[in-house]
């Protein structure tokens, strides 16, 4: 038996015995994704998961998890479409200014001692952040020699990063994100605009690799100077924050740099002891042990 809601974006308040019933029903559709798909969200933290899965049921006409799990089983191109739901971030360029200039400030210098930089951009989504990377690498005389490694669990968000087309009405905002972040030129100059979208230069990603990895599944894949994951971690639950530190870790060399969001830290994970404090505010770590 499912559990009927409503078509708004929320479910209704649910009675303690149908709450269990509707954990039930996520506990199953989470276990069937991953046994049907090998797509592990089973660690996901469950209110910003929950809310994302029914805006997939809505969106298909459905009105249970239940339902939702039945479509996924046998339709796999409704999985591809929850997994857009499920790892589109809220992303911009140059999103929080203060961490480009503690970037330029703080990182930067490090970065300058290295003959090549390798940094692995996780979770970059549709690549904004990605784009913010690379014009400011270059604006610092890095770009050449540095390797970004940006990856994503979507091929879709990939694609679009791999584009690097975005709506022209956004380009106001960045450009003010830009500004603040520390720029240093002007950034029109850094993209072509046509009709209502604009296409970012080719120059941006010459040094970028876009490729799938799953952070909650796979594997270290190479070693870094620096590693940025700017608001990802907080739709994953402890456990599941804790094996990616231990990922991060792993990865990065010895006094290589961790970015992390505004919301995430390194404290309270077993980890805390293995990093010293860069820039408390803009959550920069670096590896010391």
């Amino acid at each position: 038996m499912a559990v009927p809601l409503s078509s708004t974006s929320e479910p209704e308040a649910l009675a303690p015995s149908e709450r269990d019933l509707e954990q039930l029903e996520l506990e199953l559709l989470l276990e069937a994704v991953y046994r049907r798909y090998g797509l592990d969200f089973r660690q996901y933290a469950q209110a910003s998961l929950k809310r994302r899965l029914y805006r997939r049921v809505y969106a298909e006409g459905l009105q249970t998890l239940s339902q939702l799990q039945d479509r996924l089983l046998h339709d796999p191109p409704c999985m591809e479409r929850l997994l857009v739901d499920l790892s589109i971030n809220v992303t911009s360029m140059f999103r929080d200014p203060s961490f480009y200039v503690a970037f330029r400030e703080k990182i930067v210098p490090t970065l300058r001692t290295y003959p090549f930089t390798r940094i692995w951009c996780a979770g970059c989504s549709t690549g904004e952040e990605v784009y913010s990377l690379a014009i400011l690498l270059d604006e610092e005389g890095l770009y050449d020699k540095t390797r970004i490694y940006a990856t994503d669990i979507n091929e879709h968000v990939l694609q679009t990063a791999r584009e690097g087309v975005f709506p022209l009405e956004r380009m106001k905002q960045y450009t003010q994100n830009y500004i603040r972040g520390g720029g240093k030129g002007d950034f029109s100059e850094y993209y072509v605009a046509a009709y209502d979208s604009v296409r970012f230069a080719r120059s941006l990603t010459e040094n970028v690799v876009f490729a799938l990895h799953n952070l909650a599944m796979d594997r270290s894949f190479n070693e870094f100077n620096a590693i940025v994951c700017r608001n990802v971690m907080i739709y994953f639950d402890k456990e599941l924050q804790n094996h990616v530190h231990g990922l991060f870790h792993e990865s990065l060399a010895t006094f290589g740099i961790l970015a992390l969001g505004h919301k995430e830290s390194i404290g309270f994970t077993r980890f805390a002891d293995r990093y010293e404090e860069i820039d408390s505010d803009e959550r920069i770590y670096r590896k010391v042990a």
